[in-house]
């Protein structure tokens, strides 16, 4: 039997899997590691040549020297967005996918031998991020990544559907299922019919998907309780006129695929122009201090960690301190909420529409599977529980469920039906 690797490349945690030949999945692991953080990192060595790390490597390379490192973070968030071609790391230009390919050879260079000869499937969501987003281009630009990672032929199948694979393999009577996987970019949605084996056979009823997930949710706290202290909502002056601070830095600021590219010394400057008018000077140079002393990491850390805090509590301190720049806030989960709730409504539509693609109603459902770290929300399980019911809803897998259906899908292919 040919080898069967899953590959889920994700926009914040990345998970490959093979299947043995015994049916059964396991997951690669990097020492102790089952998830491999999205993460690239460049810099400078004492020769003065060029040099990477990803994953858990490329923070330690990261964390040695902030100032001189340049990290890139959320590659996945790009794929589907024409305006970005290029990027200058350290003085070298980088396309997209030449980045996805430099991080696809770390991630899977230890498991050369599991590799060999093996047929090779990867996850996509069934929408990329992006209010401009082009799926087609994303699609694209992913299978030229793994080409420039040597993996030039690959197999594509959508994430959720993979997910539902996954939590197929315990079903023993047929089943509709939708199935919900909220990655760090995207929250997709497929409906599938379950026919248990073996083989399992799975019909594809219908899909859905919006560009947003956990990263807007961290947008939302950076945004609402990070920002305002670095100048957000203020005002500067001009031959007499009031004027707001523009709010696309803060746009910016608050996405971390996007913050490193705030270093552009153009940005960088006008910030400073704008500041040595505006009303609190103070804010803006330390918002300065923060884009060039590349905290991103840091911060993500700490937002990260908090909204994690408010899935099991009604209220989470936020505590991020960089130089003389200190945020510590008390925050209510009732307040999150209210701040993520353009989010919910558009997964809950999303959810809606997947229902419509499949010619269903939530009666008709007998499973709901969420997976993925956003699931663990509160709020985004109500989504789920107002309309199916609480006891029709399960979640797990958070962070290996696609990986894992991915290698079962190739299975399921692999034993269909010439």
């Amino acid at each position: 039997m040919q080898p069967l690797i899953g590959i889920d490349f994700g926009t914040t945690n990345s998970v490959v899997t093979a299947l043995g030949a015994g049916g059964e999945v396991r997951v690669l692991r990097r020492a102790t590691e089952e998830v491999f953080r999205s993460i690239l990192c460049f810099w400078r060595d004492g020769a003065g040549h060029l040099r990477h790390a990803a994953g858990a490597s490329g923070i330690s390379a990261y964390l040695e020297d902030p100032l001189e490192a340049r990290l890139i973070l959320s590659m996945k968030s790009y794929l589907a967005q024409r305006s970005f071609q290029e990027t200058r790391i350290l003085g070298r230009p980088y396309s997209l996918e030449a980045l996805v390919g430099l991080f696809l050879r770390e991630l899977l260079a230890p498991f050369a031998d599991d590799m060999a000869g093996a047929r090779v499937i990867v996850g996509r969501p069934v929408r990329f991020v992006g209010e401009t987003a082009d799926d087609a281009l994303g699609e694209a630009r992913l299978r030229a990544g793994f080409a420039a990672a040597g993996l030039p032929e690959v197999q594509v199948e959508l994430e959720p559907a993979a997910a539902g694979h996954r939590f197929a393999a315990g079903l023993t009577e047929p089943a509709t299922v939708l199935v919900a996987d909220f990655g760090g970019g995207t929250s997709d949605f497929s409906l599938l019919r379950f026919e248990p084996g073996p083989p399992v056979r799975v019909t594809p009823l219908g899909h859905a998907g919006v560009g947003v997930a956990g990263d807007a949710f961290d947008f939302r706290i950076i945004d609402h309780v990070v920002s305002p202290l670095l100048g957000k909502g203020g005002s500067y002056t001009v031959m007499g006129t009031e004027l707001p601070i523009p709010p696309a830095w803060y746009s910016s600021f608050a996405r971390w695929h996007l913050l490193s590219l705030m270093r552009a010394p153009r940005t960088l400057r006008d910030i400073a122009d704008v500041a040595r008018n505006a009303a609190e000077p103070e804010r803006l140079h330390q918002l300065i201090q923060l884009i060039e002393d590349e905290v991103g990491y840091d911060m993500y850390r700490a937002i990260s960690g908090v909204k994690a805090a408010l899935s099991g509590a009604a209220q989470a301190r936020l505590q991020f301190r960089h130089a003389d720049f200190v945020v510590d806030a008390e925050i209510a989960r009732a307040d999150f909420e209210a701040w993520i709730a353009p989010e919910l409504r558009q997964i809950g539509a999303a959810v809606d529409e997947a229902l419509a693609d499949a010619s269903l109603t939530t009666k008709q459902v007998d499973r709901v599977f969420l997976t993925g770290g956003s699931s663990l929300v509160p709020a985004v399980r109500r989504i789920f529980e107002t309309r199916f019911g609480r006891k029709r809803v399960l979640a797990g897998g958070e962070f290996v469920s696609v990986a894992e259906g991915l290698a079962l899908m190739g299975r399921q292919d692999a034993a269909a039906p010439a």
